[in-house]
């Protein structure tokens, strides 16, 4: 099957399933239910109004209860403000333009705000994303269409039709505080032609080189750069870095984090700062004003007054026009100024920069990155730079048919198969102690990666062990399934009594100030539930709780701690181990650790799982071993 038809079939069968589930969550559920599964804000209050782009208005909303329930609204998403006297009838849609905290802006389809608005009960509900699978969707199209055409040689190198090329001519560069595997990365990627790609394993310093690399471009080719990552939260940290290097970048959407440093990147905080702005706000002013005075002719009037009321909604449109001129001149001027301009990869075709063409895209995170939705960057440039580690977590996909049949396989990952050539790994990494490091290392890195001297030998205190198993094998842990998620409550104690007795340790080497950051783990959600709890009721840990985090391991993916426990949770005669045969799960959640990891699970449940047999044999080697009897 060619090429691009393949991937539009895959997203549809992606599409179709992420649909289904979102009306399945909504068309039955009662807005608290809707409310606790993060699509709604309810109850909200209306804080300000003012007029937008297109004769349309923002709102902005506060969420007024229940501030402590995780969402799932952002920036760019389409959601509806409704009145819950008749949720069905009275809703008007719109797209989230801001959200930080518990207060976002939406700009909604209409130039006012409806009768119902006024009477209190209001909502705002996140309806189906359509607009980012048709924007993938769109993609894959143009790409499959510039693939037949003389300027589609990009599309061709990276479908595998076409080798990738180089130019010869060493380039000189800054790269003092660079190694050896960093600097000739910077060198693979200024002298490619089409595609480069940095495979960086934890802790091997990826988002350094990919700044000295744009850094470098920047400076070198005189080039605007457009910067991409599946995450809000990828996208901050890069933009952060680059613009620490006195980079002028310009963020599009929404930081994840708020920080002044980020804030003062976004357009909007740009366009508030514009010389022409004030001209703006006064033309802004002043159509709000005339649609007030329209206002006031209520229903029951004449002629005459029909006349007046339509003569001053002329005027305030007309001058909402050159609103929308200036606001597009300011943009205009904001983007042609910009040495980088930073987005999520459906981000990147935001209408502010939609026709604004790039020689260089760098896509990072590319590990975690759906292939549909890279090719929105891709046809923006010319060349195109991947980050990332393809051993460690893959992009989420709600299909289980889409993943198997293609859909999980990124184009990280293609690229790695198809240009080897095009490939520089890093590897000296600068976090884990090197026995820590060595069974990944071992396991998916071709025993390549070193561990720098400064990190290779460091201990939580003199003659620590830096990796532990504990095996509770004959322990009688058995798990227990809750809902769809495994549990195993003995685990979890055990694990508590085990971390209590180390930092009891702990203790006599540090003060409260310098005490060792820890971060407790399981692939299980419910087991994170019982571990927080047995967290949050321990005396001792909590004197350290602002040390401690207990979460899933596709939280921790980019984060480090100096010491790491993992729960292992499965424990059955069966010998089931469910999604822990996802190995490059594993492989993010034992790299996490600075000095000292610790996983705690049953050998005779493991054990028949290669990858697992292998790590208990190398704790074995490193005198890692303990039972739990012990």
């Amino acid at each position: 099957m060619p090429y691009f038809k393949k991937l539009l079939d895959l997203l549809k069968i992606e599409r179709e399933e992420d649909r289904n589930t979102y009306l399945k969550l909504t068309e039955t559920t009662s807005v608290a239910d809707r409310r606790t599964s993060g699509l709604t804000w309810y109850p909200i209050a209306i804080r300000g109004t003012e007029p937008s782009r297109g004769d349309y208005i923002t709102v902005e909303a506060e969420r007024t209860t229940h501030q402590d329930i995780a969402h799932q609204f952002r920036f760019g998403v389409p959601a509806a403000l409704f009145s819950n006297h008749d949720p069905k009838k009275d809703r008007v849609e719109g797209t989230i333009t801001y959200q930080n905290n518990n207060r976002l802006k939406i700009t909604l389809f209409t130039d006012e705000l409806p009768d119902w608005a006024n009477d209190g009960k209001l909502g705002i509900e996140l309806l189906f994303d359509n607009n980012s699978y048709d924007e993938m969707q769109n993609a894959i199209k143009q790409a499959s269409a510039l693939r037949e055409k003389p300027d589609g040689r990009l599309v061709k190198v990276l479908i595998g039709e076409k080798e990738a090329a180089f130019n010869d001519q060493p380039v000189s560069f800054s790269s003092a505080e660079l190694n050896l595997s960093q600097r000739s990365a910077v060198q693979k990627i200024i002298s490619a032609q089409d595609v480069a790609v940095i495979h960086g394993p934890p802790g091997t310093g990826k988002t350094t080189t990919l700044v000295a690399a744009i850094k470098t471009l920047i400076v070198q080719n005189k080039e605007q750069i457009l910067v991409v990552a599946p995450s809000n939260t990828a996208v901050d940290l890069l933009s952060e870095k680059l613009s620490s290097e006195g980079l002028n970048v310009l963020r599009i959407g929404n930081p994840a984090r708020v920080s002044e440093k980020l804030i003062a990147l976004t357009l909007d905080s740009k366009m508030a700062e514009h010389s022409y702005t004030k001209e703006v706000k006064k033309l802004k002013k002043q159509a709000a004003d005339y649609k007030n005075m329209a206002h006031k002719y209520k229903r029951n009037f004449g002629k005459a007054e029909r006349d007046q009321r339509k003569a001053l909604f002329d005027e305030a449109h007309k001058i909402m026009k050159e609103v929308d001129k200036t606001e597009q001149f300011i943009i205009d001027d904001l983007v042609a100024k910009a040495q980088v301009i930073t987005a999520t990869l459906v981000g990147s075709n935001h209408y502010t920069i939609r026709n604004v063409k790039f020689n260089t895209a760098v896509i990072d995170e590319a590990g975690q990155a759906l292939e549909p939705a890279c090719w929105i960057p891709i046809l923006k440039a010319q060349k195109v730079i991947m980050a990332g580690d393809h051993f460690q977590l893959a992009p989420t996909i709600k299909s289980n048919q889409a993943a198997k049949q293609g859909l999980s396989t990124t184009l990280l990952e293609k690229c790695v198969e198809q240009h080897p050539e095009a490939v520089t790994m890093l590897d000296v990494q600068y976090r884990m102690n090197e026995t820590i490091m060595g069974f990944p290392s071992a396991e998916f890195y071709q025993n390549k990666l070193k561990a720098d001297p400064s990190v290779a030998n460091r201990l939580l205190f003199p003659n620590d062990m830096p990796l532990i198993f504990v095996d509770t094998a004959g322990c009688g842990f058995d798990e227990k399934l809750e809902g769809t998620s495994s549990t195993n409550p003995e685990e979890a104690a055990f694990l508590i009594k085990h971390l209590t007795q180390l930092v009891e340790t702990l203790n006599t080497f540090y003060s409260a100030e310098s005490f060792p950051t820890v971060a407790v783990i399981s692939p299980y959600k419910e087991q994170i539930r019982i571990l927080k709890e047995l967290v949050q009721n321990s005396e001792p840990l909590q004197v350290y709780a602002d040390k401690i985090a207990v979460n899933t391991i596709d939280s921790f993916q980019g984060q480090e701690r100096d010491i790491v426990y993992i729960s292992m949770t499965r424990s059955n005669t069966t010998r089931d181990i469910g999604f822990l045969s996802d190995t490059r799960r594993m492989n993010v959640a034992m790299t996490r650790a600075r000095k000292k990891l610790v996983v705690i699970g049953d050998s005779s449940t493991l054990a028949n799982f290669p990858f697992y047999n292998d790590f208990i044999a190398y704790a074995e080697q490193a005198n890692g071993y303990q039972s739990a009897w012990e």
